[in-house]
């Protein structure tokens, strides 16, 4: 698998989620109700800048005790993320039925900065918003957590679904404060490309809107606008 160097990712990290999305529509590789997190996966902190790596994936529960097999898992999982041969974004799925328990607060988030990680993606639940945010960490997650419980970690280096969608270890992220988009590795190195392409295609709609802001729009002129985005968008 060919991954993309820094420079790249950097460049996608210019970009929101939602103009990836419509990007990646370009190549006509999915469904358009496929490949993005639900409504259920919302981020913690709106001010964060996007963030862009490949998955190191794991499942968590903390309604029951762990045992020592579950700590060695652990250990196996921090190993993916300094394995990973570029930037990990963490994915974790909560397999409990309601997250009781929160794998992630101010000793968890110091410990994936210090192995290079500056987000996580779960339908779990979180903690330690203010220590989290200090150190510059991502959270996008279910919901907020009080207790960690008996939180140990079942699984690593496996498929896990978020919000209804489907990670592998090493997809290539996307993600902010809209939610988290899957990038296909085969077109990965011409999507930041595609989203200046859609930026562009946005413009005869918004710039004409923008000089018409008095109720006198002309609906023929909408149409013609329209047209032309739609005709941007479609460029190869």
């Amino acid at each position: 698998m060919k991954y993309l160097t820094e420079a790249q990712l950097e460049e996608l990290r210019q970009f929101d989620t939602p103009t990836v999305c419509n990007a990646i529509e370009k190549f006509k590789l999915r469904s358009k109700t496929e490949g993005y997190t639900s409504p259920s996966i919302k981020a913690l902190y709106y001010d964060r800048k996007p963030i862009v790596g490949y998955a190191c994936t794991a499942k968590v529960s903390a309604r029951y005790p762990g045992t020592k097999e579950n700590e060695e898992t652990l250990y196996a999982y921090y190993q993916s993320l300094l394995d990973c041969p570029s930037t990990p974004i963490s994915v974790i799925q909560d397999i409990d039925e309601e997250p009781i328990g929160s794998f992630w607060g101010e000793v968890q988030t110091t410990v994936h900065k210090a192995l290079g990680c500056m987000g996580v993606i779960t339908n779990g639940g979180v903690r330690d918003l203010d220590e989290a945010y200090s150190l510059g960490f991502t959270y996008l997650a279910s919901c907020t957590l009080v207790s960690h419980a008996y939180i140990h970690m079942e699984a690593t280096g496996t498929p896990v679904q978020i919000g209804g969608l489907i990670v592998r270890p090493g997809d290539l992220i996307h993600a902010d404060k809209h939610g988290a988009v899957l990038i296909p590795n085969e077109v990965a190195d011409q999507v930041a490309d595609a989203c200046r392409q859609m930026q562009q295609a946005e413009l005869p709609v918004l710039n004409g809107c923008k000089a018409t802001q008095d109720g006198k729009l002309d609906i023929a002129d909408l149409r013609l606008w329209r047209a032309e985005m739609a005709k941007i968008r479609s460029k190869e």
